[in-house]
């Protein structure tokens, strides 16, 4: 590496203008420790800083880059799209192009509304779902995220955790007391507060792969436990599939595991890189949102045209290209390839994997859960990530976070990866 010299200078010019320097909790290395890595450029699996260092990234802007950085026709139809107008608020195409698609591969999404991000997903789908069923209360699960509204900052995993902040001050009492929080991979948790709420919980929302904790995948039957309950219950299913969506399995997790939600929440993949999220359904539970319905929700730049054309043309280049199928086979070439070397090595590691999802638990047991995932060792992903980096290797800086591979991780790429893993194990017992 040539070093950073121009990223430590550029941090303490955002340390002036930024709380913590950055514009993203986990981007600050609060969780390994070091200077941030400003990025300068994107090619396929590689980023590049802003001192020249180039880099096998394993972030992907946090997972929408399933075809790697700056793919041809991608950057070609936002040329196009940019070239016509950035924003008209009003209707446009492109929004029922995408939608189409997107509806192609999750049958069960009957109409959507497109929001600009995650956050606005998920507390849009609890708002309806609190609509629909006259309930108040919503059981969520210790360590996944739903984005950061209020009632969601409860036992929220990932960058809360990465900071040890186990809730956010500022959320009132008020907004949270109607969270129920119960165990992932725990059905008789969930059961336990049905029965301690009866009529009072309108919705369960659950990642039905965790992937704010690393990646924990659900047990055989939780999901189905989870379907059965709710409709016993009268509450509704929410599947957060912001991160899943197009990276476990082209059509989601509820295709994976073959379970109807009620409604779902997207984002990430559907943006193609740019801010995007929606959530859909059930169309009789949709019919609600104005101005059809009472359940207000808006957005100025919702289902712009350039959120949209990327969207759309990632999702067709996914199709096109087979861009999953290559993607999925480089992550399970990562994860046999990690496990040889952590056993050669003699050190205890766990490594998950759903699709293109993966994550690395420095611990002797695999996690199930969040109890599970905060027994791995943290200081030691943390020596790991710096080695790797050092060797042009951008892992998650966080242990609670998920890795991600694109298509344009080609079988020499996870090589190289695999060569800087096994010289990175060995400066970590050496040191």
């Amino acid at each position: 590496m040539k070093g950073i010299a121009q990223s430590e200078d550029l941090y303490k010019q955002a340390i002036q203008r930024f709380p913590g320097g950055v514009n993203s909790p986990v981007r600050a290395f609060r969780g390994v420790g070091g200077t941030p890595i400003f990025m300068q450029r994107g090619q396929g699996a590689q980023i590049y800083d802003v001192d020249g260092n180039g880099y096998v990234d394993y972030v992907l802007s946090w997972g929408p880059l399933i075809l790697g950085h700056a793919h041809p026709k991608v950057v070609d139809a936002l040329r196009v799209a940019v070239e016509a107008g950035t924003s008209f608020g009003t209707p446009c195409p492109q929004e029922l192009a995408l939608a189409e698609r997107i509806m192609r591969a999750m049958p069960h999404i009957e109409r959507l509304r497109f929001v600009n991000s995650g956050t606005e997903a998920t507390m849009s789908a609890l708002r309806l779902a609190r609509a629909y069923t006259s309930r108040p209360k919503i059981i969520k699960f210790e360590g996944c995220y739903h984005g950061h509204a209020d009632s969601l900052l409860v036992k929220a995993g990932s960058g809360v955790a990465t900071l040890g902040l186990p809730d956010s001050p500022g959320v009132t009492a008020g907004a949270a007391q109607d969270t129920l929080v119960a165990r992932y991979n725990d059905l008789g948790s969930v059961q336990e507060l049905m029965k301690r709420h009866p009529g009072d919980v309108a919705a369960v929302i659950v990642e039905p792969v965790a992937g704010n904790m690393g990646v924990i995948p659900p047990e055989p039957d939780f999901l189905k436990g989870l379907r059965r309950l709710t409709q016993e219950h009268g509450s509704l299913l929410i599947f957060d599939e912001v991160m899943t969506g197009f990276r476990v399995h082209p059509g989601g997790a509820q295709s994976l595991y073959d379970i109807h939600p009620d409604l779902t929440t997207l984002g990430k993949v559907i943006g193609g890189g740019l801010p995007v999220g929606a959530y859909g359904g059930r169309a009789d539970i949709m019919a609600l949102i104005a101005p059809e319905g009472p359940v207000y929700q808006a957005g100025t730049l919702s289902g712009n045209p350039l959120a949209m054309t990327a969207g759309l043309a990632t999702l067709e280049t996914m199709e096109a290209e087979g861009a999953w199928e290559k993607a999925s086979a480089a992550a399970v070439g990562l994860h046999q390839g990690l496990q040889q070397v952590f056993a050669q090595a003699g050190i205890q590691a766990q490594i998950t994997r759903v699709g293109t999802m993966m994550a690395l638990f420095f611990t002797s047991e695999v996690p199930r859960d969040w109890q599970g995932v905060q027994r791995a060792d943290k200081d030691r992903y943390a020596a790991f990530f710096h080695a790797m980096l050092e060797r042009g290797v951008y892992l998650a800086p966080s242990a609670f976070e998920a890795l991600f591979l694109s298509s344009a991780h080609e079988a020499a790429v996870i090589d190289r990866t695999l060569e800087a893993a096994e010289a990175a194990l060995k400066s970590v017992l050496s040191s």
